[in-house]
């Protein structure tokens, strides 16, 4: 079957040439028994190639399962998978046949197989290796005849490296790869898709089809779409209830185009979005490291200036005043002309370094600031931990870690 005809059967809208290799990879991949890894953004259709394989294959009378690996709990993934015995665990009644099992001689299509747990990973690996599995509770090893296609939004090259997936599985997996490329990557098919959104939605409910003025069509072109198909089908259904005028323009069409704005506030990131991976706790660290060095270099030119020697007057200069609930901390910034230090990667604490304001001396460990830090908080919103930790910019969890950590009883 030709590129052309598989449009046709699958309803595929577009002309793009990477969205035509992909199918054509499809189909001719279809007559193997190769494993086939789909890549793409959410939205760009992806569920619809494991069926082209499927119909194209010598497996098309045999059983297609399609399983959301996303949406099943870590709990029972195995069993849905591989089945499992009576009495496996509690509320297991009677022995159940997994996927596996039941679309043996067909094919099964593994979405979002990027989200499933370690120890699932490694089943997963010996059904593709040899076609074995055994079932949840069980001791007898199972054989299986299945064709697996996988598919992902997420970059397993990176959550390989953060230690979330198989690399051995993602080879195994990525024996033919197929990546659909995202809506924004083929702006000559929005147009299409539009207009079949649109007269279908219309042909359904009986209402005249929805236009757009040249204008408006090229900003939808020009639009990210970063729910790809998906996102243009929706906002096309909205705009066609909603509006009736059925001709858009661009004014029309931008109340229905989310905008993204960004905050010019200092946000604690997760830590897989943090730069360099730093979690909250490093974030806190960097900052208190920042200011005993600042303190320490205040601390040497008194020191100067007590002995009678010279002092370089550009060498630190006071930064505004910031305010933390009833402390208030004077930054020193570091002058121009001194060396930069390298780019933060981890911090080793040094020895506690002390220092003299009026009659006190305080300690400059990082886990005596961070537990000062946290009491003033806790004090300033009146022991309500949930506005404290936003204070701090940290996550309520975490503050309830730290004052047990540091043994804070307010």
């Amino acid at each position: 079957m030709d590129v052309q005809a598989i449009k046709r059967t699958f309803g595929i809208i577009g002309t793009d040439p990477e969205l035509d290799r992909a199918i054509g990879i499809a189909a001719q991949v279809a007559a193997t028994d190769l494993t086939v890894l789909i890549t793409g953004e959410s939205g760009t259709g992806k569920d619809v190639f494991p069926k082209i394989i499927h119909q194209n294959s010598a497996r098309k009378h045999g059983q297609y399962f399609a399983v959301n690996c996303g949406a099943i709990p870590e709990g029972t993934i195995d069993s849905e998978l591989f089945g499992h015995e009576k009495g496996a665990f509690t509320g297991a009644v009677g022995e159940r046949k997994g996927y596996f099992e039941i679309a043996d001689k067909g094919t099964l299509f593994l979405d979002e197989v990027g989200e499933l747990p370690l120890s699932t990973q490694a089943r997963l690996l010996r059904v593709l290796e040899n076609g074995e599995f055994i079932r949840v509770g069980g001791s007898k090893v199972m054989k299986t005849d299945v064709r697996i296609v996988a598919a992902t939004n997420v970059d397993l090259p990176l959550a390989i490296e953060r230690g979330r997936f198989r690399e051995d599985l993602y080879y195994r997996l990525n024996t033919i790869p197929i990546h659909i490329p995202a809506l924004r990557e083929r702006k000559g098919d929005i147009p299409l898709l539009f207009r079949k959104f649109a007269a279908d939605f219309a042909e359904r409910n009986h209402i005249p089809a929805i236009t757009m003025t040249p204008e408006a069509m090229k900003m939808m072109e020009n639009y990210r779409w970063d729910g790809n198909v998906r996102q243009l089908k929706n906002i096309t259904e909205q705009i066609s209830i909603m509006e009736t005028e059925r001709t858009i323009t661009p004014e029309t069409l931008a109340k229905y185009l989310p905008v993204k704005t960004q905050s010019s506030l200092p946000v604690l990131l997760p830590r897989e979005e943090t730069p360099d991976g730093m979690s909250e706790r490093d974030l806190l660290y960097r900052v208190l490291f920042d200011m005993k060095k600042d303190i320490a270099e205040l601390r040497a030119q008194v020191n100067n200036m007590n002995a009678g020697r010279p002092v370089e007057q550009n060498y630190v200069q006071s930064s505004p005043v910031t305010q933390i609930g009833d402390t208030v901390v004077t930054r020193v910034n570091q002058s121009e002309h001194e060396e930069t230090e390298p780019e933060f990667a981890e911090f080793v604490p040094a020895e506690e370094t002390h220092y003299t304001s009026g009659t006190t001396t305080e300690t400059l460990s990082l886990e005596h600031h961070e537990r000062e830090m946290i009491i003033k908080a806790l004090e300033a919103h009146r022991g309500k931990r949930k506005d404290a930790a936003k204070a701090l910019g940290i996550s309520e969890r975490t503050l309830y870690r730290k004052i047990n950590e540091y043994g804070i009883d307010l």
